[in-house]
């Protein structure tokens, strides 16, 4: 795959959103990531990992961000929500800004994007070599995105409700199929009834010929998955999940009695140093410690970042991940 096959794009199931941190993949190639003929050695994922992913969707690598690093990134959550994680009855204040994607509102997403926490952690080599190990690619870029903050879901947990909204976000009718990738830090254990990721391996498997075999009108962002197993992944703190935009996934909703679920979202894409406009975007939104464009992302109306905190400091990889130095 040659460099001019690696030109990034925002894919969303939103038309008009250009967002840099809403699952940004790869335009112009027609080979799955599934097929790629690797170059590079493997530097996290095991074999058995690199066979797990290509065949189920995900890999989740355990333990690869140590406590000391995810420790900065949940103090700052609780301080940017203006929370006390001691008391429970602070969890449950009114979204600050409605979501034009009507499915994220109370989801718990935490409208910070360029604190120093979070560049730690995307700057962090095995994240980083994480990301080389799928892409097959040195040269990439950092998705600018945001952390997750979910307190018992009362409704659910009243309801008995225990499945989360399987879904797709990208368009599994597009032809050649979007290449895509999502990550998923957690930052506290999930699993059982605190919730979590849950995907459907089995029709990633039939991704190619999916569409080909639904009812004619079926929303291809909202998969029947009727006589298909939902698999719920546990995750402890430190583990990083990386899936594929076209394995259908959503998230268990947490029905503990006083567990809150913590994440951080860091994915990664190949990087275009030659793309001025999406190169300066994202520098812009580092320097001015504001979110992304686009219709997943509604900001933060006060403005709580750029006003509490200073501008992360870059490390080398950190610079090129961003965009501001090239990639030799």
């Amino acid at each position: 795959m040659s460099d001019a096959q690696f030109a990034p794009y925002v894919q969303s199931a939103n038309a008009g959103s250009d967002g840099h941190g809403n699952h940004p993949g790869v335009r112009g190639i027609d080979i799955r990531l599934k097929d790629i003929q690797k170059k590079l050695p493997l530097r996290v994922l095991s074999e058995a990992d690199w066979e797990h992913w290509t065949t189920q969707g995900y890999v989740v690598l355990r333990g690869l961000v140590p406590q000391s690093m995810l420790d900065p990134v949940i103090a700052m959550m609780w301080e940017f929500e203006e929370m006390d994680p001691q008391d429970s009855s602070t969890w449950y204040r009114p979204q600050r800004r409605d979501h034009k994607m009507k499915e994220l509102n109370n989801t718990g997403m935490i409208e910070v994007y360029n604190h120093q926490s979070l560049w730690d952690t995307r700057q962090f080599p095995p994240v980083y070599d994480a990301f080389v190990d799928i892409w097959d690619n040195e040269a990439l870029w950092v998705a600018i995105d945001r952390a997750n903050l979910s307190p018992p879901n009362l409704k659910a947990k009243e309801s008995g409700r225990t499945e989360g909204f399987i879904h797709l976000d990208v368009n599994p009718a597009e032809r050649p199929l979007p290449v895509s990738v999502q990550g998923v830090l957690s930052l506290k254990k999930q699993g059982g009834e605190i919730g979590g990721f849950q995907g459907v391996p089995s029709i990633f498997a039939q991704i190619d010929t999916w569409t080909d075999h639904q009812p004619a009108g079926s929303d291809p962002f909202k998969p029947d998955v009727t006589g298909h197993r939902v698999i719920n992944i546990d995750m402890e703190p430190g583990d990083l999940l990386i899936f594929e935009s076209l394995l259908p996934h959503g998230v268990r909703p947490n029905i503990s009695d006083n567990s809150v679920r913590m994440a951080q979202y860091i994915s990664m894409f190949p990087a275009d140093y030659s793309n001025e406009r999406l190169r300066n975007e994202r520098i812009r939104l580092w320097q001015e410690q504001t979110h992304p464009i686009g219709e997943p992302f509604p900001g933060d109306p006060r403005g709580f970042e750029k006003a509490h905190y200073p501008v992360a400091d870059l490390n080398p990889l950190g610079r090129k991940l961003l965009g501001i130095d090239p990639w030799e």
